[in-house]
């Protein structure tokens, strides 16, 4: 069995450019010198005809719009049959408000990504009489599509910006951020767009993979603060680099996963410049930078 995989967004929040940032990327991508990126999502499907959207990015509906497999096939048919989100982050629920047109599919979170939402009246404009939220326990596989099963497990990270207190724990594992184990048949693959740390927990989990789709967000840790634009360091936001001894690309290294994609990258990451040697480097190193409406099937 096959799965089918396609970026919808490859960014991270702000996407590429980023509204109020003048790095060299933005700026680059305002000219159409590199391809401008919107934030993070990803189309997956067991069978090619029905559809499940991981993570519903604030771009949504330009998102689809470009994606001829999330068309309407009817008046008011579409071949999206679920919507995942893997935490409570802003560029990944933000996008639910704009599926609020009574159009019916399933919302699958955790259980405490659920009360995030709930919390949050807004989100009741998407009618639970029409799109049930279904709370996901961990471990437990459920079919996210028809030909496609799913199962959730922790990976660890933080609680989103908005609900932090004056202590942060940027490595919890529990229920707020989680991992995606996607199976269609004998095809596994794995959807981790953010996480802080590889673990060994982590690792066997992802031995003998046919591809993994994973958390680029930044090249180095203190990227944004070399960059001045910002103060915080990836590890403190809840993602490992790309490079330096405890980046992903030595934490994969040696390891049986198949196809390895970058996805949930920051405007200032240099991998997004298709001229960069740190792109090269990645590639190098075994690692494709995803980029918007990259297809890849598995």
């Amino acid at each position: 069995m096959t799965i089918h995989a396609r970026i919808l967004g490859a960014a991270a929040g702000g996407g590429l450019p980023q509204w109020n940032c003048g790095c060299p990327n933005c700026v680059a991508a305002r000219k159409g010198e590199i391809p401008a990126q919107t934030q993070s999502s990803l189309a997956v499907s067991g069978d090619g005809l029905h559809w499940s959207i991981l993570n519903a990015s604030p771009d949504i509906r330009v998102q689809m719009a470009r994606t001829p497999e999330l068309h309407p096939t009817g008046l008011r048919d579409l071949p999206l049959s679920s919507v995942l989100v893997t935490n409570g982050d802003i560029d990944h629920v933000a996008g639910l408000l704009t599926l609020r047109e009574v159009q019916p599919f399933a919302l699958f979170a955790t259980r405490d990504i659920h009360n995030v939402l709930s919390a949050n009246p807004i989100f009741d404009a998407l009618r639970d009489s029409v799109v049930p939220r279904t709370a996901i326990q961990l471990d437990v596989p459920f079919e996210l599509a028809p030909g496609l099963t799913a199962t959730l497990y922790p990976v660890p990270g933080k609680v989103p910006l908005y609900m932090e207190g004056e202590t942060v724990q940027t490595d919890l594992i529990g229920e707020q951020t989680v991992g995606v184990r996607l199976e269609s048949g004998d095809t596994v693959a794995h959807y981790i767009p953010g996480c802080a740390k590889l673990t060994d927990d982590l690792r066997a989990r992802l031995a003998g993979a046919a591809g993994v789709f994973f958390d680029g967000t930044l090249w180095r840790d203190d990227e944004m603060v070399r960059a001045g634009l910002g103060s915080k360091t990836g590890a403190r936001m809840g993602h490992m680099s790309m490079s330096g001894p405890d980046g992903s690309i030595a934490g994969f290294a040696g390891l049986d996963a198949g196809r390895k994609v970058y996805v949930h990258m920051n405007n200032t990451n240099p991998v997004l410049d298709p001229r960069s040697s740190e792109k090269a480097q990645a590639e190098a190193a075994g690692w494709t930078i995803g980029q918007d409406g990259m297809e890849i099937t598995l």
